[in-house]
């Protein structure tokens, strides 16, 4: 399957280059273009957190593993509550008792609640308002109760056995669980203090760039266990490269697949826009998050809790995976995909009596 997937990203890259030298015609130039035009955000986001994971590691490391040991948990799940691609993996490796916990903690919790709170949430709480945000929100914790049963799945898959798995997965239900009473009770504190954490990854992420480069430039070394920029690069080129073929991919898909989608929508009462905000979501958050005031509340709520676990899984997550650590790739793939459809399906049975009507503020 992995494969198989890796082959159509390449055909997209094909199909997207040679549109850009026929001018574009069918839209698969510009999708390849804008995969370029992603490497500058992605690297300002997550070159610095690479850079500077192994020392954030050995600092939390001295307090966050014996407090972990104490508890009868592997350090590595803390990392959880990063995405795996800022900075999420590299600490969850460095902090593992097991390699196995490291991997599974860095690459499938991360991905899940890591990505949820230092992006998903905290983006769509500050972008949307109103009506709007009402049902982000009630979607979002629609996906956080969908969101243990899809890691201890994921868990399986990543070869831990279920007692082990069940019991990894203690932290993680912790945090969901104080997250979705912080968005059910203090709304605007809680987006306040996803904003702070985003803003303390985004200095983090400053500082791991600022101190990369001026170790290339310099010859200096500042901090030993640094990891050097030019290695972190590396990292960001390959996502860039295997983006060169997802992004015109989606495109066709989207293209493809518009009239089943609207089929689908009619019949569950979300609409086109609802069901393509699936697709949409599993690619890439970003353009997830643009559709959903395009939606009824029903639809908004649905993606909202598919957002949780399956968001940006195609296209940031898939080509991290496959850079760092390409035997999970697959556990990726099914269980973000499994989470998001439990999420959704959850909240499509939930919220039955909200159909009609926009979303809208």
């Amino acid at each position: 399957m992995v494969q198989f997937l890796m082959y159509l990203m390449a055909a997209g890259a094909v199909l997207g280059g040679l549109d850009r030298i026929l001018g574009n015609r069918f839209g698969l130039g510009e999708a390849f273009e804008e995969a370029f035009r992603m490497l500058g955000p992605i690297a300002l986001s997550m070159a610095g957190i690479i850079c500077l994971a192994p020392v954030l590691a050995d600092v939390l490391g001295r307090v966050i593993a014996p407090l972990y040991h104490l508890l009868g948990q592997d350090p590595a799940m803390f990392s959880a509550v990063l995405a795996l691609d800022m900075g999420g993996y590299d600490m969850a490796v460095r902090l593992a008792d097991s390699e196995a916990v490291g991997q599974f903690a860095g690459i499938v919790a991360g991905s899940l609640l890591g990505c949820t709170l230092s992006f998903t949430i905290p983006t769509g709480m500050g972008l949307f308002e109103g009506a709007d945000r009402d049902a982000f929100a009630k979607g979002i914790l629609y996906g956080l109760v969908a969101l243990p049963l899809a890691l201890f799945f994921g868990a399986l898959l990543s070869g831990i056995a279920p007692g082990a798995a069940l019991w990894l997965c203690v932290p993680v239900i912790l945090i969901a669980a104080a997250l979705m009473v912080c968005l059910t009770k203090a709304p605007e504190a809680a987006l306040k203090g996803f904003k702070a954490f985003a803003a303390g990854l985004k200095a983090l992420t400053t500082l791991g760039l600022a101190l990369g480069a001026f170790q290339f430039i310099s010859g200096i070394t500042v901090l030993p266990s640094l990891t050097p920029l030019e290695e972190s690069m590396q990292v960001i080129a390959a996502i860039g490269v295997t983006l060169l073929g997802a992004q015109p991919l989606a495109v066709i898909l989207q293209r493809v697949l518009a009239r089943p989608m609207d089929w689908l929508g009619r019949r569950l009462g979300i609409g086109g826009e609802g069901v393509m905000g699936f697709l949409l979501f599993y690619l890439n958050a970003t353009p997830g998050l643009m559709a959903i005031p395009k939606m009824n509340r029903r639809g908004q709520i649905a993606n909202a809790a598919f957002a949780v676990c399956a968001a940006s899984c195609l296209t940031a997550h898939f080509a991290f995976t496959m850079n760092r650590a390409p035997a999970l790739a697959l556990p990726l793939l099914v269980t973000k995909l499994l989470g998001g459809i439990l999420g959704a399906a959850l909240a499509l049975w939930r919220e039955k009596g909200e159909e009609g009507g926009s979303g809208r503020a």
